[in-house]
């Protein structure tokens, strides 16, 4: 894939994420200053890898599973280049605000971070607490307008009844994982994903906290949200 469909991905990605709608070449060709013809050239080849759709006739092209996994890979390599030691945004102070008032109690500080995640992505967020699972933010998950269909609605609503085994049985091992759309063990067809961090607290070893949204969702600001609030976690537990 060469630098420029990379970056179109990208662009698609980032601006289905912000319109909930398809991505046409008039949007990009202005973004890149190049010619539509340029950019339906390059569309036409990111199709051909499976990584952009045509959903029904509209002109516009919406990311696949496959593409938000590039995408995703991609990020991740990034964070892994990063210096260890970048100042945290005000998205991240804001996290650690929240859950520094609540240090004395393992259990609110968990709960405070999965609140604060949810406010600042507008998705679903988790964690486990002991045995337990704590979800706040469903209405988020609800209003999207993916989920707007009842076989979209019942999928995720399947996937929220099995997280809490699922997760003990999968163990995810990765200080991040994120599981898009057809990824995810159960609810295949959800059009979800789960963006998950591992940490250690007084509770386990093996504690989770993340999020869970439509696969159409802002990537690069949720992973490093959902990192930070699981390494903070983890320090102050």
């Amino acid at each position: 894939m060469t630098e420029r469909q990379m970056q179109i991905l990208a662009a698609i990605i980032e601006q289905h994420a912000e319109i909930a709608a398809p991505v046409g070449s008039v949007m990009l060709a202005k973004l890149f200053g190049v010619s539509s013809a340029t950019v339906r050239s390059e569309m036409a080849r990111l199709e051909e890898m499976g990584l952009i759709a045509q959903p029904h006739t509209s002109a516009g092209r919406v990311p696949t599973d496959t593409g938000y996994r590039f995408y995703v890979n991609t990020l991740t390599e990034a964070h892994e280049n990063e210096t260890e030691h970048s100042r945290p945004d005000r998205s991240a102070r804001a996290i650690e605000a929240r859950v520094g008032t609540q240090t004395n109690r393992a259990d609110r500080a968990i709960r405070s971070a999965v609140d604060s995640l949810v406010d600042l992505t507008h998705n679903l967020g988790l964690a486990t607490i002991g045995d337990e699972l704590y979800l706040s933010g469903i209405g988020n998950l609800f209003s999207q307008p993916e989920f707007a269909q009842g076989n979209h609605t019942q999928a995720v609503a399947r996937l929220l009844d099995n997280l809490e085994p699922w997760l003990r049985e999968a163990a995810p091992n990765e200080p991040l994982n994120v599981y898009i759309g057809a990824e995810n063990p159960i609810g295949k067809t959800s059009g979800a994903s789960l963006i998950i961090s591992r940490f250690r607290s007084p509770y386990s070893d093996r504690s989770y906290i993340g999020v869970l949204g439509s696969t159409r969702q802002s990537y690069a600001k949720v992973m490093r949200l959902v990192r930070h609030a699981g390494a903070m976690l983890e320090e102050v537990l």
